[in-house]
């Protein structure tokens, strides 16, 4: 299985440009503190009969573990979340250039800190496909056009919030690969859900937008189900099974299958038809995210 490994990733991946483009949406009457803090506790509530269970497997973590989780829900599970669900927000879901865009610089942040603090060495070749990933995802989203970054009043503030969620995913990825070290994947996924559950809890509270919770509709209360059961917590679950398998680097370049999946739906939810020279792009990326994940470093 561990061949497939990759694949898990890129299907993880996937289940998000899924959330963001037709489940995600749903929230947005909602303070975002709040959503991350619901979704965040489903899941952790979810699992508590696993971890019970698997209690005693937490003896085997050291002090560098516990730390690198806690760091995982903040920047991951917390500060990444809110900030691309704040970013979609004030872009309306509707124009997602700027958005799309800055998450494209993940897989340059996830490689360079993987290479910092897991030292992790990587052929040339996978420099190769990483960059021709990256440039397809770019005409893939774009094409011939530059990015459309003069799109109202609230756009530079949604790229600044792409821009800290690309720089926050990437540090989870690197931290996630060091976390599930000495502990299985299934209980990372928990400890991963139950720190974020916390630390939004504190904040909701800090904020008074827990008060809002009585505003969640019954349609809400079934997307934030539905989230916890695909793109939330099956989609971590899967993450962290081929995360552990495969190095940081090779994941980051996998995830570029996010922004694939968010344009595809694009097309087929809003009509949004991708010209040539897109879809060449989507291609290319495509190609180069199968290539990457049969590298081995």
């Amino acid at each position: 299985m561990n061949r497939f490994a990759p694949v898990f990733v890129i299907i993880a991946a996937s289940l998000w440009g899924l959330d963001g483009i037709v489940l995600r949406p749903s929230l947005y009457s909602l303070p975002v503190p709040l959503v991350v803090f619901v979704e965040s506790t489903i899941v952790a509530i979810l699992l508590s009969p696993y971890f019970i269970k698997k209690l005693p497997s937490l003896k085997n973590l050291e002090t560098k573990d516990w730390l690198a989780f806690f760091l995982v829900a903040l920047l991951g599970g917390a500060v990444g979340t809110m900030a691309i669900t704040k970013a979609l927000f004030y872009v309306n879901f509707v124009n997602l250039s700027v958005v799309i865009l800055l998450q494209k610089l993940q897989p340059v942040f996830a490689i360079t800190l993987a290479a910092i603090f897991l030292k992790e060495k990587l052929p040339v070749q996978f420099f190769f496909w990483a960059a021709l990933a990256i440039i397809g995802a770019y005409f893939m989203t774009f094409g011939t056009k530059l990015p459309a970054l003069s799109t109202g009043d609230k756009t530079a503030v949604a790229a600044l919030f792409a821009l800290i969620a690309a720089f926050s995913f990437s540090s989870s990825t690197v931290l996630s690969k060091r976390a599930l070290r000495n502990v299985s994947f299934e209980m990372g996924t928990y400890l991963r859900f139950l720190f974020s559950a916390f630390i939004m809890l504190v904040l909701v509270i800090s904020l008074g937008d827990i008060n809002s919770i009585t505003e969640i509709t019954t349609k809400q209360a079934a997307i934030f189900l539905i989230i916890a059961f695909t793109t939330g917590g099956l989609a971590i679950f899967l993450y962290y099974y081929g995360l552990k398998r495969i190095t940081a680097s090779v994941a980051a370049i996998c995830e570029l299958a996010f922004p694939l999946t968010a344009v595809i739906l694009e097309y087929f939810i809003r009509g949004n038809i991708l010209d040539p020279v897109q879809w060449i792009g989507a291609v290319v990326l495509l190609v180069s995210i199968l290539r990457v994940s049969r590298i081995k470093a």
